[in-house]
């Protein structure tokens, strides 16, 4: 195994000090708990691990480590609009499309088998039409936005809709707009093959806020979470911009 100071060095905010290991069964729980972090909130420096899950930096870095030479965890730079201050960018961690691949995904085959089947029997307007109404289901108690400036409120709002059904969703400011990220996707294998799953989720935002949106990567693509981008200010007719809707 690498060394731990070539895979998370002092430089990404580590102290390189030994600890002793723990108890297995101690071990297991903290390393399920890492993975989570990394899973909801990914990408996330080891200081913030650390802080969240109230581990050493010595401890952070044995899961780090462990799950880096795995290839359940990559280590990625920081970026532009997350960096502050001087120096490096610090180290940001997620996990991998092969950390994903061992959580558990409830009945992929069977799920896709049936999906196969309807679209025989209905074609493909049937795949489309339960996409709909899957999706209907997660975000049905959700109203549209009907007042100008709620846009990142009734993001927010969605986003706990989608948490709510085991999508680990949050959002994020990026810029002039706001992200929803969705950093878990129950249905991520089935949705390789049926990428009406996705953008029956993608109509539904818009629909919501009555805005264009754009959707930036999926996890069923590889990406390490499903964002969608959604603008807060719009340009008007008089070169004016103003949130919410036109």
């Amino acid at each position: 195994m690498k060394s731990a100071e070539k895979l998370v060095d002092a430089r990404d905010g580590i102290a390189v000090a030994a600890e002793p290991l723990a108890p297995v069964s101690t071990e297991g729980r903290t390393r399920a708990a890492v993975v989570k972090l990394l899973l909801e909130e990914g990408p996330i420096t080891a200081p913030d691990i650390g802080e969240r899950l109230s581990l050493t930096a010595a401890g952070v870095r044995r899961h780090l480590d462990a799950l880096l030479e795995s290839g359940e965890a990559q280590a990625i730079n920081a970026p532009a609009w997350a960096h502050r201050g001087r120096g490096r960018p610090p180290k940001m961690f997620q996990l991998t499309a092969t950390g994903r691949g061992k959580l558990v995904h409830a009945y992929d085959d069977l799920a896709g088998a049936a999906m196969r089947q309807l679209r025989e029997i209905g074609g493909e307007e049937a795949i489309k039409q339960f996409a709909r109404k899957r999706v209907e289901a997660i975000v049905g108690g959700v109203e549209p936005l009907h007042e100008p400036g709620q846009m990142e409120a009734k993001a927010e709002e969605i986003a706990g809709a989608f948490t709510s059904k085991g999508f680990a969703a949050s959002i994020r400011e990026v810029g002039s707009g706001v992200q929803i990220c969705q950093h878990h996707c129950p249905v991520s294998h089935v949705a390789e093959e049926f990428p009406e799953l996705c953008e029956a989720e993608l109509e539904a935002f818009r629909e919501i806020l009555g805005t264009h949106v754009q959707r930036l990567a999926t996890i069923a693509n590889g990406n390490c979470a499903c964002t969608t981008n959604i603008p807060l200010t719009i340009k008007t007719g008089t070169n004016r911009t103003e949130e919410g809707l036109a």
